[in-house]
């Protein structure tokens, strides 16, 4: 417990560089090394989820109700 308490206040770290991001047109959420290993999943599910809504719609204006089939 007592390396969480003396480790080092990365709070102006971070500050100068969410700053900085708007000089460089940057969004926040997608300026740190981290971002893509959270981003590029959630993109992945949002795609699959729009994706498999669209397919659904279609078979469901076609008369079909289950994902395959007639």
């Amino acid at each position: 417990m007592a390396g969480f308490v003396n480790r080092e206040n990365r709070v102006p770290h971070y500050q100068r560089m969410f700053q900085q991001g708007g000089k460089n047109h940057v969004r926040q959420w997608n300026q740190t090394p981290r971002s893509k290993y959270l981003l590029y999943p959630y993109y992945i599910v949002f795609a699959g989820t729009f994706a498999g809504s669209m397919y659904m719609m279609t078979r469901m204006v076609l008369g079909h109700k289950t994902w395959w089939g007639k």
